[in-house]
């Protein structure tokens, strides 16, 4: 039972990572775990249009792991996430409400795995295997509250919503490698059912330097609009003739009890009614362990656009957080985000508990 629940809690956190998969073992199984947040917040962005909230409000978010191992081999895996609105810090400055479900991750998947190499192939609805942060967006591997400003819902320079699509990883040695084929593009995903549907690629390469030390680099391009896209004017060029194109580098160092993470990353959206959109962004996070139950965390990161009304902005975040056992963490944090268009400073303050969940787990011959 224990390899394969090792399996189990590996898939969904390995998409980048292929060689981080066990060695399979033989039999089948179902099982299923969980990250529940709740948090509570404080900003003056809740106050403002369109929400015209209070400066106080509170909410949760569950991202549910099910797996189905069918052999040593194959698997189906997926990733739902539910949360409430507002939950994520963009999410304050819209009036939505409620409830709102996605499924981040739905495939099939066929590993295999050698002394020094893997292989993954994946089918289905998936993340995209651009740049590096989609690793730590679940709330208990992310050791500070928000994402970057680079990723985001909709509309942004990486959708953290899953693509359909297949893609292969695989390692050799101390390299690994990622190739990645969608039917959109990861700045605007688009459902299956949707209109204005285009292929899109996205690869990676990286190599670990040394153990606690990798380095790597990332891109994609494909058509991102859709007719209904809030910046597809009267006029403008089909759909198909505009594709995005993004390249990125990442790097990633543990040592002691030092981790550090940052990205650098440049967009180009091309137009031919508005001028093209070009933005560049990175984000350094760093995070401290002082004790096994007690850490600190920082992140500085910006996002610049060469647009006049929204030219981007930079964000700063410090975070501690606590476990008070194994499968709980506290956070508490402090943002504050810089407009660059306007110099406003938009403070937040944030307080998360999280718990992860195991509560099936079956296999069998």
């Amino acid at each position: 039972m224990k390899p394969l629940r090792a399996l189990f809690c590996c898939l969904p956190l390995c998409f980048l990572n292929p060689g981080a998969l066990p060695a399979q073992e033989s039999g089948s199984g179902i099982d299923l775990r969980a990250t529940i947040s709740g948090e509570a917040v404080y900003s003056r962005e809740l106050t403002s249009a369109p929400r015209n909230g209070k400066p106080v409000t509170a909410g949760f978010r569950a991202v549910l792991y099910p797996e189905w191992k069918i052999s040593s081999h194959w698997a189906v895996s997926g990733a739902v996430q539910v949360n409430s609105l507002p939950y994520f810090y963009e999410d304050f400055s819209s009036k939505a409400s409620g409830i709102r479900v996605h499924y981040l991750q739905a495939y099939l998947g066929y590993y295999r795995v050698w002394k020094e190499a893997s292989l993954v192939i994946r089918a289905g609805q998936m993340q995209s295997a651009f740049g590096n942060f989609l690793l730590h967006y679940d709330d208990a591997e992310n050791p500070l509250f928000g994402t970057p400003a680079q990723y985001s819902y909709d509309y942004g320079g990486v959708s953290t919503l899953g693509l359909a699509g297949v893609e292969a990883l695989a390692t050799l040695r101390k390299w690994d490698a990622r190739a990645q084929f969608t039917n959109s593009s990861p700045a605007n995903p688009r459902s299956v059912f949707d209109k204005d549907q285009y292929a899109n690629w996205t690869g990676g390469i990286g190599y670990t330097v040394r153990q606690g030390l990798r380095a790597g680099v990332s891109a994609y391009r494909g058509p991102y609009l859709d007719r209904n896209y809030p910046l597809y004017y009267p006029g403008e060029a089909k759909p198909r003739d505009l594709p995005a194109t993004a390249w990125g580098a990442d790097v990633e160092w543990a040592r002691g009890h030092w981790n550090v993470t940052g990205e650098w990353q440049h967009f180009e959206l091309p137009y031919r009614a508005i001028p093209w959109i070009r933005q560049t962004a990175a984000y350094a996070d760093a995070k401290l362990v002082l004790h096994p139950r007690w850490y600190i965390a920082a992140r500085a990161g910006f996002r610049h656009t060469n647009q006049d009304q929204n030219s981007g902005e930079e964000t700063y975040e410090f975070t501690v957080g606590f476990r008070p056992d194994a499968f709980q963490l506290i956070k508490a944090g402090y943002i504050i985000e810089r407009s660059r268009a306007t110099g406003e400073l938009h403070p937040t303050f944030a307080l998360q508990f999280i718990t992860t969940v195991h509560p099936f787990s079956l296999a069998w011959k």
